[in-house]
């Protein structure tokens, strides 16, 4: 009896163990190959003509109407890796705690307009249109401009690093973290209240949600893509 009783004592330690390793480990949402982590917004797949994959990355067309893509799973605390590169003038952004209610709509009625929520905005700096720190890449959009910051050249791939841990947040370009801040905080509110989502009484209100890739109509290369839950 006691031979029993310490037998399935061991197996619930290390199913336990298992579990948490489990919990904390690194999975790819686009592998070079795959898409099956990812659909479109409002959307049961994933949107193939707007985003084919050439050479292991997903590349965004500009001869197609606009579709952002978003993670099938969603998330509260995690961390998010990917490797990113834009063509001259280009604009993406990524953005978290993503619902699929939200009102606003853009012209082609696929994606958000994205007033809702935070976002990692990525960019070509030099050529586009809008030379505003806080609106640069590795940007808090519209909030918070980065510090440290280094980019590659319009076409090469730089990394990004999103870290949203408990109301603590990183964002990271190229292994410097660029903007840091804590959600909630007076100080990220008193931001809000002198922004361009001033007037929204929804904005950054979820605590979880789907993460999202933008669709801006310029070309955008995304690869190794992956998380890990927090």
């Amino acid at each position: 009896m006691k031979k029993l009783f310490f037998f399935s004592l061991a197996a619930m330690f290390f199913a336990t163990i298992s579990y948490a390793q489990h919990g904390h480990k690194w999975h790819y949402l686009f592998d070079g190959k795959s898409v099956n982590n990812l659909r479109g917004y409002k959307m049961d797949s994933f949107p193939s003509d707007a985003w084919k994959i050439e050479d292991g990355a997903l590349v965004a067309q500009t001869d197609v109407p606009n579709v952002d893509f978003l993670t099938k799973e969603t998330y509260t605390n995690f961390d998010l890796t990917l490797q990113w590169a834009v063509s001259k003038a280009g604009n993406r952004g990524i953005f978290y705690n993503v619902q699929e209610n939200s009102s606003h709509q853009s012209g082609n009625g696929n994606s958000p307009n994205w007033l809702d929520n935070f976002e990692f905005q990525i960019l070509d700096d030099i050529d586009f249109n809008d030379h505003e720190p806080r609106r640069s890449a590795g940007s808090l959009y519209d909030l918070i401009a980065p510090t440290n910051k280094h980019l590659k050249p319009v076409g090469e791939f730089n990394t990004a690093r999103l870290l949203v841990n408990h109301n603590h947040v990183e964002q990271w370009i190229n292994g410097e973290k660029v903007v840091e801040y804590e959600l909630g905080s007076a100080k990220i509110n008193d931001l809000i209240n002198k922004s361009k989502y001033k007037d929204n009484p929804n904005f950054a209100k979820n605590t979880s949600g789907h993460i999202m890739f933008q669709h801006h109509g310029q070309k955008v290369w995304l690869k190794n893509i992956k998380i890990k839950e927090l």
